[in-house]
C-alpha cells in the first residue's frame, strides 16, 4: 500500500480548465488530465523561472517530488500537444493564500498587519481569526 500523498501548496487557479486544438469538436478528441501540482510545478519552474530547489519549498515537497511532478506535467503537456488531444487542467479544491493576512471579517475585509482593534472599518462588526503560521492562510477556492 503506497504512502499517502503529502499536502502540497498551491497558489494558482486556472483561469480556463481546457485546451484543445481549434475546428476539432471537444467530444471526439482524446482527453488528458492536469493535476493542479502539476500546473503549479510548471508555473514555478517554467513560468516564474524558479530553480528546482526553490519551487520545492514553495510547495512543500522535496526537490526530487519537484522534478518527478515536473516531468510528469512535460510529458502530459507535450502529449496533448503532439497528438492533438484536450488538455483538461483540474481546479484545485483548495489553494493557498500567499499572503501575509493575520485576519478577516465575515463581511470580507482583510487586515494585512496585527490590528488591535475587534472591529471590522468596513461593516462594524467583530473579526474573525484566521489561522496563524508561516504567514499563509487556507482558502476554499470556489
Amino acid at each position: 500500500m503506497p504512502r499517502p500523498k503529502k499536502f502540497r501548496f498551491i497558489s494558482y487557479a486556472p483561469a480556463a480548465t481546457y485546451f484543445k486544438p481549434s475546428g476539432v469538436p471537444r467530444r471526439i478528441l482524446e482527453e488528458v488530465n492536469l493535476e493542479p501540482d502539476e500546473l503549479e510545478a510548471v508555473r514555478l519552474a517554467d513560468f516564474e523561472g524558479l530553480y528546482q530547489e526553490d519551487a520545492a519549498k514553495r510547495m512543500n515537497v522535496s526537490r526530487q517530488t519537484f522534478g518527478n511532478i515536473l516531468v510528469s506535467a512535460h510529458k502530459k503537456i507535450a502529449d496533448a500537444i503532439v497528438r492533438g488531444k484536450v488538455l483538461r487542467i483540474e481546479k484545485p479544491s483548495e489553494i493557498i493564500d500567499d499572503e501575509k493576512e493575520k485576519a478577516e471579517c465575515r463581511c470580507g475585509y482583510r487586515w494585512k498587519e496585527n490590528v488591535d482593534a475587534e472591529v471590522c472599518p468596513a461593516c462594524n462588526g467583530p473579526r474573525n481569526s484566521l489561522r496563524m503560521g508561516r504567514g499563509r492562510r487556507r482558502r476554499q477556492f470556489k
